[in-house]
């Protein structure tokens, strides 16, 4: 692995900040596990703090998970889906889209989305009976992935029956939750208990991540290696300027407070899928008291000129790939003076180190910006919100009416944007291709137009990632919830409502949230395709 840094007129002001890192021993006190770096109060930080380690003190389990593995393979899986949201979905697709499976086992799909459509067409690419779902939650209580058993489980139910059907069903949590309690009542096939030390985005490296990987025939050991290589480089204790995970931390938070808070992920196509878990690692740490970094992944390459003076680049190079595109472009992003990164990862399992390298890095960043970087305390707002929505719903049979269609204001906000201000477009949609295309082509023109960063997630996925930063980071949004009439709803056994329902109530919860914060929040109803719907949005900027 090689790193390049070309910090340009920033590169005295982080040399300053990795000098007040050492001589206020911040290496040394996260290696001891100080939680006064970030508060004075240890709550959700001296509970938090067990991913420092994590890569070696895992590192045994690995024969135990190899083996359940060869026997879910042996038994004839086709299929393992995973139902989970935000730190227990996203570190797992990363690995699949970035690993891939190995040779005879099932292949991996992820549902962290209440859409009905997407609901379905998960169940549409499977053999209920011949899948393995892994219900993945920290606390035990999240909404989506007990809704998400309720649904898969009477199918399965269905095909072979509710003694069988116990088989098909593998639990992730903590130590004595809720779901500890269901899968044993329910008889799940095993339940794996993770390390209660480990907050949820910082736990890929923990049984949340590994479980899944292991299931679909991904190297443990070969993902590991890596990964305790870089623990050792970042818990030495030399400078700060030598550690890798300290120094990109430096940067980040440096960088952040000088204005370059847009961190901008320019990844190889191997490697692509990591902004999907940066994004929750950075926003959700970070996006706090008014302040934080604005993770940026899968914007579309432009020319220098439709980059603010917000911007910091961070090249995530994967050798085998063709580079040629983004080397360019990153070439180009350097000599008009913006500051660039260049992380190199020899092979796909370099992605080891990297999940703990951004890991330390954001722990750094926290301190630097005085930030809390283990809780999430904006989240719960949109989710008691959401849970009032569901109480009408209850009570009266009917959601509240969808916001007014506010495309018209749209083109006003983004006319009135100020340099260092984002479009963050919050789409309660399919992932569908013709989507995504419709998105990027979106997020193209108004890079072009208004030369600000645009950022795009699906939802409710982003509620557990990005939504923090929405609510509790700098004011410097533009938010655009993109949502549809779901024509063909899912109802959920034994639920007071149907997927379609939560869906919408997970939106308007949201939206609500954010106009109650003085948020700059424009909500648009899609008519007809999504994608064709888009592009008529885009046409109208």
């Amino acid at each position: 692995m090689t790193d390049r840094y070309y910090l340009g007129d920033y590169s005295q002001l982080a040399s300053d900040t990795a000098a007040r890192l050492d001589a206020e021993n911040v290496p040394a006190r996260l290696k001891a596990h100080d939680y006064t770096l970030w508060s004075d109060n240890p709550t959700e930080i001296s509970d938090r703090l067990g991913w420092l380690t994590l890569p070696t003190d895992i590192a045994a389990k690995t024969g135990e998970l190899r083996q359940f593995a060869h026997s879910i393979r042996d038994d004839g899986y086709r299929h393992v889906v995973l139902l989970g949201m935000g730190g227990s979905s996203l570190g797992p697709e990363v690995i699949r889209q970035t690993i891939g499976r190995g040779a005879g086992y099932p292949q991996l799909l992820t549902l962290d989305s209440t859409i009905p459509a997407w609901v379905a067409a998960t169940a549409a690419a499977i053999d209920p009976a011949r899948t393995i779902f892994v219900l993945s939650s920290k606390s035990g209580t999240t909404t989506e992935p007990l809704t998400f058993y309720a649904y898969f489980r009477s199918l399965v139910d269905s095909g072979v029956g509710r003694q069988s059907a116990s088989g098909n069903f593998v639990a992730v949590t903590d130590p004595d939750t809720a779901l500890t309690q269901l899968a044993h009542s329910d008889n799940f096939r095993r339940t794996f208990r993770n390390d209660p030390h480990i907050g949820g985005r910082y736990s890929v490296l923990s049984y949340f991540g590994l479980v899944p990987a292991a299931l679909t025939g991904v190297d443990l050991e070969r993902l590991l290696t890596p990964a305790a290589q870089m623990q050792r480089r970042c818990l030495s204790a030399g400078p700060t300027a030598d550690n890798p995970g300290a120094w990109l931390g430096t940067v980040i938070g440096t960088l952040a407070r000088h204005g370059r808070d847009k961190l901008t992920l320019i990844a190889s196509d191997g490697i692509a899928a990591f902004g999907l878990w940066v994004e929750q690692m950075l926003a959700e740490s970070t996006g706090k008291n008014g302040a934080g970094v604005i993770p940026v992944a899968a914007e579309p390459l432009e020319n220098p000129d439709c980059y603010g003076n917000d911007r910091f680049f961070v090249q995530l190079r994967l050798a085998a790939d063709d580079n040629t595109a983004s080397d360019q472009t990153v070439s180009r992003l350097q000599s008009a003076g913006h500051p660039v990164a260049r992380l190199e990862l020899s092979d796909a399992y370099d992605l080891g180190a990297e999940f703990y390298r951004w890991e330390y890095a954001t722990a750094v960043t926290g301190h630097i910006l005085g930030i809390h970087p283990f809780d999430q305390p904006d989240v719960q707002g949109a989710k008691d919100r959401t849970v009032s929505v569901l109480d009408l719903y209850r009570r009266e049979g009917r959601l509240p009416s969808p916001p007014a269609h506010d495309a018209g204001r749209l083109p006003q906000l983004l006319a009135e944007s100020r340099p260092g201000d984002y479009l963050a477009i919050m789409a309660y949609l399919p992932d569908w291709d013709d989507i995504s295309n419709a998105l990027q082509a979106l997020r193209r023109r108004v890079m072009r137009r208004h030369r600000i960063a645009t950022t795009a997630g699906y939802g409710p996925r982003f509620l557990h990632s990005t939504g923090q930063l929405h609510k509790g980071g700098p004011d410097s949004g533009i938010l655009l919830q993109l949502t549809q009439e779901h024509s063909d709803d899912i109802d959920i056994p034994g639920w007071p409502f149907s997927f379609g329902a939560l869906a919408e109530a997970q939106a308007l919860g949201d939206l609500q949230a954010l106009q109650a914060l003085g948020r700059r929040a424009v909500s648009v109803r899609l008519q007809g395709s999504p994608a064709d719907a888009i592009h008529n949005l885009t046409n109208t900027l």
